[in-house]
């Protein structure tokens, strides 16, 4: 009996709707709105003034709809709340947690590991996550779009070691698609280039970027493409991110999530199981669960070293081994991620 001839796969077909940039636009930017919109008003006494002038709100509204109403503990508005904990000062906690400056190459170039040149693409993202490690970065001053990229494109060009290029920022992705195929497009001038990957948060927090125009970019290009989303909660996933996935999916582009661990968010191996699960189901596998970087402004979702450490071996005995992800933190001068797996590798990550 021959068998039938498998139907062809159907292409997910991207929905009508508000193109993505018109709900970057509408974004909300007020703490005190977005708490009115969870119902949460009487927590307006623990927002920093400060915090948000200095590291502005900003969230999509279609993350906030996956929020929920009326829980002051909610794990995504805890991730973005300009909250009074961030004008402590800590010891330890700096500008630059990551050795970002000492590791730069050129405008808007970062080369910490062997092979590897990261570009700061752009300062901009959809959401600002109070935890980010690069909240005090100096954007204005060191983007590699500045001056058509021909700075970061000559340090690349220069150094043959250079195999995979990594867009970060700020995201990527918050650029529009004719700026990322001008970059491209250079870029395909470097023949010692081999591979591509993104670190992004937007087909999270605003999966209608995922639009036919990006597909097509990405369709587009040479090399292989790996996507690094960056979820932290199951929460973060619901239909329209799964139909972003699926689109990425379509296309041939891996995809992978990194997260942090973080108090009051993911610090809790149902939690942690069920963002691994959740991601998969989406056709994203786990890559890194990060210990915190030590940034000026987040000490209060710090996880001391102890409990990463069982919570990861927790994990581990729950999950079939391709759903957990490695623990590592970022170590300024190291030659790659840290894998934090006893207490001797992990005494190198405090302080």
């Amino acid at each position: 009996m021959i068998p039938a001839a498998p139907l062809p796969l159907q292409q997910p077909v991207i929905a009508p709707s508000v193109r993505w940039q018109v709900q970057w636009r509408d974004a909300v930017r007020d703490p005190r709105e977005l708490l009115a919109l969870l119902g949460l008003d009487a927590l307006a006494a623990q927002l920093s003034d400060a915090a948000a002038q200095q590291f502005p709100l900003r969230v999509p509204r279609g993350f906030i709809a996956r929020m929920r109403h009326g829980d002051p503990a909610d794990p995504l508005l805890r991730q973005v709340l300009p909250v009074l904990d961030e004008d402590r000062i800590v010891p330890g906690f700096g500008l630059d947690a990551v050795g970002d400056h000492a590791a730069r190459s050129g405008h808007g170039v970062i080369q910490k590991y062997n092979g590897r040149a990261l570009l700061i693409a752009t300062g901009s993202c959809a959401v600002n996550c109070r935890y980010c490690f690069r909240r005090h970065y100096p954007y204005a001053d060191d983007s590699a779009a500045s001056g058509g990229w021909r700075d970061a494109l000559a340090v690349i060009a220069g150094d043959a070691s250079v195999h995979e290029i990594i867009l970060s920022g700020g995201d990527p992705l918050s650029l529009a698609d004719h700026k990322l195929a001008e970059l491209t497009h250079a870029l395909r001038t470097i023949p010692h280039i081999r591979r591509l990957r993104i670190h992004t948060r937007l087909p999270i927090v605003l999966p209608e970027r995922v639009d036919a125009g990006l597909l097509d970019w990405l369709r587009g290009l040479p090399w292989p493409v790996a996507m690094v989303v960056h979820a932290n909660h199951a929460n973060e996933f619901d239909p329209a991110v799964d139909a972003a996935m699926a689109r990425l999916r379509g296309i041939g582009i891996t995809l992978l999530n990194q997260a942090v661990l973080l108090h009051g968010v993911n610090d809790q191996t149902d939690a942690l199981a069920d963002l691994c699960e959740r991601g998969y189901a989406a056709g994203v596998l786990p890559y890194y669960l990060h210990q915190l970087d030590r940034v000026q402004g987040a000490a209060h979702f710090e996880v001391d070293t102890p409990r990463a450490l069982a919570l990861h071996t927790q994990l581990a005995a729950r999950l079939p081994g391709y759903l957990v992800p490695k623990l590592v933190r970022e170590i300024p001068g190291q030659p790659g991620k840290t894998p934090l797996t006893s207490p001797q590798n992990a005494i190198l990550g405090v302080g």
